[in-house]
């Protein structure tokens, strides 16, 4: 069993910057993609972008030149430095990890309200 933990949310003005943070923990196979999601009231839960193990990263489009994924794999951590934020990534932020056995986890989620 894998648990998630996030932090880092919070309420920030347009244009501001949040680091989210999520440490893994329990039986963690060493080859997994870490990342981050996230859901809007109403909507979806979209991908907002992953990291492989390996050091692979994908971005969904709407938030490429100005977030960053990374990782530490020493500390089981992922990260997502969000720059020049916008209303519109307010949202309720997930981690998830998938390892290469095909199991699924999820965080509890942090808020992230961009706002004026």
């Amino acid at each position: 069993q894998v648990q998630l933990v996030e932090s880092g949310g919070g309420l920030v003005q347009p244009g501001g910057s949040l680091r989210l943070s999520c440490a893994a923990s329990g039986t963690i196979l060493r080859r997994n993609t870490m990342g981050w999601y996230r859901q809007a009231p109403g909507k979806q839960r979209d991908l907002v972008a992953t990291v492989t193990s390996g050091g692979n990263m994908n971005y969904a489009d709407s938030v490429k030149g100005r977030f960053t994924i990374s990782r530490d794999n020493a500390k089981n951590t992922v990260y997502l430095q969000m720059n020049s934020l916008k209303p519109e990534d307010t949202a309720v932020y997930y981690c998830n990890l998938v390892n290469y056995a095909g199991s699924t986890y999820w965080g509890q989620g942090t808020q992230v309200t961009v706002s004026s």
